[in-house]
């Protein structure tokens, strides 16, 4: 299919398809009949052709009359709305809202002049009403009484404005940014964990006078062996990877007879050799000597406070942690790819899978009780981080999507979009595009479902901790979707409603008194950083990308005051790496430039060159320390505190000497992605009990605080 028929324009338009977009070069690119058309086919709608594409437009709108009342509306406080509500031609209705705190308020008929519609064989009629401009925020109900009977949607009400939580006080505050799996100690399992979590949190609030710890996604990954490495790639972004416990810090471990104590500690000697012996985060090799020591404490049981405590846990989490806990068993079983299970078990509401869950409930209970224990840990963190004054926390990270076979796509089949997958076009670093293979959300089944899977996440991201990162937030505004095999050169725009999402986000954030940080890096549209900046929902600043007019390095008082600024990001080496070009050897190693090595070598230099004429004319370094990249790296987070952005990032990395990157985008395999241990300047693994003593922290943390040496102490002694 090559030409657009005017079907198929109408249905791109109804559902939010770009047709057209401009690229990074600023050129404009048509989007292919053809994708369109495979990216309605996801939404379940024939645009094939002219015929079937009118067909179409008029069942779809034959559906919207068959409603009595909107699935979802959603709407920002002070603002009021319209609802339409549709009832036999002729009939009446009477409607209200009803609030969550079980109040009523009444709504108000309007004029419509919309005539009556046809629709399975009789005529309906359409009715508008106004809910009001003074009601509160929060997750209401419309209630439509009719001839028909009683009928309800979703009224979410939502915050104008987000801003800084309350502990910040209106004040400057930075922190360290990890991967925490990176970060691990003597007394970790080959891979950082929630204990390691808190000691960082309690050294870098006490000692480093941090205000927050901004670290990976906790998302659940495969519960079996190979793991996904990549955090951003995970089975659930409700749950927690519970490879992230520290099974000595759980209660009941104490309590372990001797020999079971004795086998627990013997599995992590286990699990710290493997990784010693490769150098990387060996996920794979830790996990099971884990799992099976999580087990002994388990089987061990527990006093009667705690079972009543984790009772509670399970009723509040309901359903979703019930599901989530079956698929983890049926992992066990049947291996990680829910779609090679037998048929019967490849979706959560067969009887099949009901009587699994019956045979198999003690396996289920051990697997809601590791989502509980993770929680009680990352809690446990959030409380060091109160006991040292820090005013945020633990920053989490939400990734963009999950797995295409893991735990989400299978409790929630029919809200994933089929045969598409979630990426980038190309970009200026990302010259190839991306495919990050996890299929997106539909926004029509979001709405249907009053965006409760959404709800449940961000709920789920927020709990216990003090605030999140929503990694490539503009994916709640549109994503590139991708029809699987095409590349990521062959995808298109789609956009999500951008008023149900940000604003949610902001009515969770409100309620946790959280603070919310959006990557809005890449190909953004201008507006989009307006819109959230008047949401009160923080942006990103990264040195390298942060430009003027002239192309040269943006002059601090010209960056954002609602962003968390930064040099680096995870997605880039540390700035030592940075520095020293290992950015683009690397890229050009993988093959993935499309410019020649000396022409981004060349580049890259003279990008370093504008900054360190940057911060010679601004008498943040000198011609001498120039010529050290440890004191270029200083002298850049020295920049940071010129500008007025009121939350500054740190990389751990940076703080420790590391040059070698996380991860390098466009790639799985041909890097070691997401398996890097935190290394010093010669790239030997460095403990968490090292970093404490380290002298480069306190120098950079001493920048940070705007110092020339860091005290001991906050309290001067």
């Amino acid at each position: 299919m090559t030409d657009r028929n005017p079907g198929l324009t109408q249905l791109a338009d109804r559902f939010g398809i770009a047709q057209e977009f401009w690229d990074w070069k600023g050129r404009h690119v048509a989007i292919p009949a053809d994708t369109i058309a495979a990216v309605l086919a996801a939404f379940g709608v024939d645009a094939a052709t002219q015929e079937s594409a009118e067909r179409e437009l008029g069942r779809l709108e034959d559906d919207r009359w068959r409603r009595v009342v909107p699935a979802c509306t959603v709407v920002e406080e002070g603002q009021g709305v319209h609802v339409d509500v549709h009832v036999p031609a002729g009939s009446g209705a009477q409607v209200y809202v009803l609030l969550e705190s079980g109040e009523s308020r009444p709504a108000w008929q309007s004029t419509n002049d919309t005539p009556d519609r046809w629709v399975d064989g009789a005529p309906r009629g359409e009715a508008t009403f106004w809910l009001g401009s003074d009601l509160p925020t929060g997750y209401h109900r419309v209630v439509a009484s009719t001839d028909e009977g009683v009928s309800t949607g979703a009224l979410i009400v939502t915050p104008s404005f987000v801003g800084f939580p309350p502990a910040m006080r209106g004040q400057r505050i930075w922190g360290y940014g990890t991967q925490l799996y990176s970060v691990t100690s003597k007394r970790s399992w080959g891979i950082g964990d929630l204990a390691d979590l808190g000691d960082l949190i309690t050294w870098s609030g006490a000692r480093q006078f941090a205000g927050y710890v901004l670290i990976n996604p906790l998302h659940a990954a495969q519960p079996v062996p190979p793991m996904e490495p990549s955090p951003y790639l995970p089975a659930s972004r409700r749950f927690i990877n519970p490879i992230y416990i520290r099974p000595e810090a759980i209660d009941e471990f104490a309590t372990l007879r001797r020999g079971d104590r004795l086998r627990v500690k013997a599995l992590r000697k286990q699990a710290q050799s493997a990784g010693d012996a490769s150098g990387s985060i060996e996920r794979d090799a830790v996990w099971p000597l884990k799992i099976e020591a999580l087990r002994i404490i388990h089987a061990a049981g527990m006093r009667s406070a705690r079972r009543i405590a984790f009772d509670d846990f399970r009723r509040r989490e309901g359903h979703g942690l019930r599901d989530f806990a079956v698929w983890s068993s049926l992992c066990g079983t049947y291996g990680q790819l829910w779609n090679e299970w037998p048929e019967e078990l490849q979706r959560p509401s067969t009887l099949a899978v009901s009587a699994y869950a019956h045979e198999h409930a003690e396996d289920i209970d051990f697997y809601e009780w590791l989502q509980w224990i993770a929680q009680t840990q990352v809690s446990a963190a959030q409380t060091d981080a109160a006991e040292v004054n820090m005013p945020v926390g633990i920053v989490t990270d939400l990734a963009v999507g999950v797995h295409r076979f893991g735990a989400e796509t299978w409790m929630m089949p029919d809200v994933f979009a089929q045969g598409m997958s979630v990426g980038a076009p190309p970009d200026q670093y990302n010259q190839t595009g991306q495919d990050w293979g996890q299929p997106p959300w539909r926004p029509d089944k979001l709405e249907e479902l009053e965006y409760q899977p959404f709800r449940a996440m961000v709920a789920a991201a927020l709990r216990r901790v003090g605030g999140v990162r929503i990694d490539h937030i503009i994916g709640l505004f549109r994503l590139w979707w991708v029809p699987q095999g095409a590349g990521p050169t062959n995808g298109t725009y789609v956009r999500n409603n951008h008023e149900a999402l940000v604003g949610i986000l902001a009515l969770e954030a409100q309620r946790a008194q959280a603070l919310i940080v959006g990557e809005d890096l890449g190909t953004v549209e201008p507006w989009v950083r307006d819109y959230l900046a008047r949401r009160g929902i923080l942006g990103t600043s990264v040195l390298w990308f942060e430009t003027g007019a002239d192309g040269g390095p943006l002059p601090a008082d010209a960056w954002r005051e609602y962003c968390m600024a930064s040099v680096t990001t995870h997605d880039l080496p540390p700035t030592l790496g940075y520095l020293a070009g290992d950015h683009v050897r690397l890229r050009d190693h993988l093959g993935l430039l499309t410019e020649p090595l000396g022409e981004e070598l060349a580049g890259a230099q003279r990008e370093q060159a504008g900054w360190i004429n940057k911060l010679l004319a601004d008498g943040l370094l000198t011609d001498e320390e120039a010529e050290d990249p440890v004191e270029v790296m200083l002298a850049l987070h020295k920049f940071l505190l010129r500008t007025p952005s009121k939350v500054l990032l740190a990389g751990l990395t940076d703080a420790v000497g590391e040059r070698r990157a996380q991860n390098q985008p466009g790639t799985v395999d041909e890097y070691p992605n997401w398996r890097v241990p935190l290394g010093d300047a010669r790239g030997r693994r460095i403990l968490l009990e090292d970093i404490f003593k380290a002298p480069l922290p306190k120098r950079l943390a001493a920048v940070m605080n705007g110092v020339d040496e860091l005290p001991e102490s906050r309290w001067g002694r």
